[in-house]
This record gives C-alpha cells, structure tokens and sequence, in this order.
C-alpha cells in the first residue's frame, strides 16, 4: 500500500507569498515612518521675577550715659604744729673755744723727669754683588740645555754673611730647567759680595740676584 502526499494547491501558495510580502512592506513603512518622526520639545518660558534685596537692619545707635555731676570735697584741714620757743641758758662757759687749725701749704712733687728722644736709626745699606772688582764669573749654560735651547731666568735669595761670602743660595723664581737652575746655583755659591752695612758695621742680609739664561741666535 503507497502513500502519496497531497500538494497544496498553486493559488493558495501563491496567495501566502503575497501576505508575506505585504507584511514585510508594511513593517518596512513603519520603520520608515518611526524614523522620519521629528521629536518635538515644547520651549517653556522661563519667568524670574526680581527681588529687592531686604535693606540691612541698622544698628541701634549708642547713647551716652548721662554723666554723674562730681560732688565737691570739702578739704580737710590739718592742725599745724607750733614749733617750740627756744631756750635761753643765761650761764657763761668758762672753757676757751678751740682755736681754728692753720692750713699748711702742700709739698711740692719732684717734677717728672722727661724722657730723652731716642737716638736716630742708624742708616743701612744693601749687600751687593754687581762691583766690578768682585770678579765674580758668570754661571756656564749647560751643554743639553744649548742643545735643547733651554732659556729663561732665575732668581736667586742669597744669604750674605758680615763677611761678604754666600752663606745659602735658594732658588726664589724657576727658570723651568732644572739644569740652568742648578748651574745659577753652584756659580753664586762662589761670589763674593759687598756686605751690607748698618752705618759703619757690616752685618748679616738676604740678596736677590736674577741671571737670565739667553741663547745667541
């Protein structure tokens, strides 16, 4: 036994495919319509209405206090004391009064003595070692520092003894060798020089003496 299934008929599918249509058209539109729709707002006026600002309270005004009228004081009067009488003794004294001590003129001080001025500095004179009868021979410029052209100048502080000898020689101002100073040096220990004097006595002095280190070019 076959079972065969019934179709249904061609006008009734056709007539379900329009209905469907026609409500998705219909559902479109409203969408359309819902957007299209243009919310209105209903303006309200604002009304404000002033106000008078409530006018300040004023402080109530002090008034003076009636002054009391002062009430004069009757002054008191003081009973003055009598001062007393004198007495009068009618008795003599027989005893003689003292007699008035006698001023003795004052002692006259030994004037100060004034001190004596002080005599005047004797004068003093410089060491010097430029007398050309003192010979002293210039220092010799060191072979390397000639081939090097070393150059320069130094200052020696020499201590001068009574005698006219060098008793120290400091190097003050480097000429920036070490040769050319050592040579300046070792020479000056050798100098003899003019001892300074304070008025006619030879004493004890520093000297600067300045040799200049120069190549012939």
């Amino acid at each position: 036994m076959s079972y065969a299934l019934s179709r249904p008929p061609l006008l009734q599918r056709s007539s379900l495919l329009m209905l469907v249509i026609g409500l998705h058209v219909i559902i479109f539109l409203l969408i359309l319509a819902a957007k299209t729709v243009i919310p209105q707002i209903m303006e309200i006026p604002l009304v404000v209405d002033l106000l008078q600002a409530p006018e300040p309270e004023k402080e109530p005004e002090a008034k003076p206090l009636p002054m009391a009228k002062p009430v004069p004081l009757k002054p008191h009067r003081t009973p003055t004391p009598k001062a007393p009488a004198p007495v009068i003794e009618a008795t003599q004294s027989t005893t003689p009064a003292p007699a008035a001590p006698i001023a003795t003129p004052p002692k006259a001080e030994p004037e100060a003595e004034m001190p004596q001025a002080a005599p005047p500095a004797e004068p003093v004179s410089a060491a010097r070692f430029d007398a050309d009868y003192l010979n002293n021979p210039a220092p010799p410029y060191p072979p390397l520092s000639r081939r090097m052209s070393e150059e320069g100048k130094v200052v020696l502080r020499v201590s001068v003894n009574p005698q006219g000898a060098a008793d120290s020689v400091e190097v003050r101002t480097s000429s920036g060798s070490t040769r050319l100073d050592d040579a300046a040096v070792n020479t000056v220990k050798r100098w003899k020089f003019i001892p300074a004097k304070r008025g006619e006595s030879a004493v004890q002095s520093w000297v600067l003496v300045p040799i200049i280190f120069k190549l012939e070019h």
